[in-house]
């Protein structure tokens, strides 16, 4: 019974026992330190807004179970934006587990946020997916990941030590690309042309898919504490054709640069291409990403080495805060970056 439990919006000076919750539930997340300024940076510096939160108390004032959506908006073909969340940072104490607190934080949260947002999703995995169905969730399908091996003999003996299960390396892998933060604070003048650009022709594709700007870039790459994202820039003229992030991280035994975003300008395949390999040489064992069909970069792709890796990506599930998800809304209406998709 949850008759002593009091259900309430998440407050600022409720993050320290929120974090030790998160911390105990589920580790130290991406950045192995679940910290107050990672807190602040994802739940209250996103340019999309601040994330609406409840969490279930006892009368001592003991956190039960917390409940964080992530606001993230789209864009649709005729410019429109679309109000978006994902459920995100969720943990239920373990003497609490059993009781429907989990269902009840987040009926009350999709309730919440029904009159500003129109859109839920997130990439549940197998263990938690069949409770994000029975609550009004649609299963859409597989968003793939493409792979570029980059050091095949390293590759294929952190294959081999993954498949054996031997634990996973703790040090940072080598990366030799410049930081985002970095290039962020020289102010790179080109890039909001270069955003604009892509913009514009981007209208002509009817699926949604984030307006990119720089305060978008600079919070979700440049400022994240503790992600370490680096960038990767091409030129033509003096003029910026292109820029990815990315970053290097440790995917059990194999280091792994993960590629989370490409933007060129129209048509420019060739710096696609040009940023494609330079994230396979950025150092690491192997480079990862999702390639959208239709890009200039899923049409790079094949020539610069990257393929799709069978049994991986992740499986993206939605509904609206109301109700279930309407029919044209399927896998193929969107236009991802791996970056929109990575749990972070």
């Amino acid at each position: 019974m949850n008759s002593d439990l009091t259900y309430r919006q998440l407050a600022e000076t409720d993050t320290p026992a929120v974090l030790e919750l998160l911390t105990a539930s589920l580790a130290g997340g991406p950045t192995g330190t679940r910290t107050a300024d990672f807190f602040a940076w994802k739940h209250h510096r996103n340019p999309f807004g601040a994330s609406p939160g409840l969490l279930a108390e006892t009368p001592e004032g003991r956190i039960a179970g917390v409940r964080l959506f992530l606001r993230w908006d789209w864009r649709d073909g005729e410019g429109r934006t679309v109000r978006a969340v994902r459920p995100v940072d969720t943990a239920t104490h373990p003497d609490f587990q059993g009781r429907g607190i989990f269902r009840r934080l987040t009926l009350d949260l999709l309730e919440q946020i029904s009159p500003d947002a129109e859109l839920v999703f997130n990439t549940p995995n197998g263990n938690s997916l069949p409770g994000y169905l029975k609550m009004g969730w649609r299963e859409l399908g597989r968003v793939p990941i493409a792979l570029r091996v980059a050091r095949p003999g390293a590759f294929a003996r952190g294959a081999r030590a993954a498949l054996a299960r031997r634990g996973a390396v703790r040090t940072a892998p080598r990366c030799e690309v410049p930081t985002a933060a970095a290039w962020f604070a020289t102010t790179p003048k080109s890039l909001p042309e270069l955003l604009a650009e892509r913009a514009a022709a981007d209208l002509a594709d009817p699926r949604l898919a984030v307006h990119r700007t720089p305060e978008f870039l600079a919070w979700r790459y440049g400022d994240a504490p503790g992600l370490d994202y680096r960038v990767l820039t091409c030129e033509r003229g003096g003029e910026l054709t292109g820029v990815a992030f990315g970053r290097p991280r440790r995917r059990g035994p194999l280091a792994e640069f993960t590629l989370a975003e490409v933007i060129v300008r129209p048509g420019d395949r060739g710096s696609a291409a040009r940023l494609l390999r330079a994230a396979a040489a950025a150092g690491c064992d192997h480079a990862a990403t999702h390639l959208a069909p239709g890009t200039e970069a899923a049409a790079a792709a094949l020539r610069c080495g990257y393929l799709t890796a069978p049994r991986t990506g992740m499986t993206l599930a939605a509904r609206t805060p109301t109700g279930p998800l309407p029919a044209d809304r399927t896998l193929d209406a969107w236009r991802f970056s791996l970056g929109d998709l990575e749990v972070f």
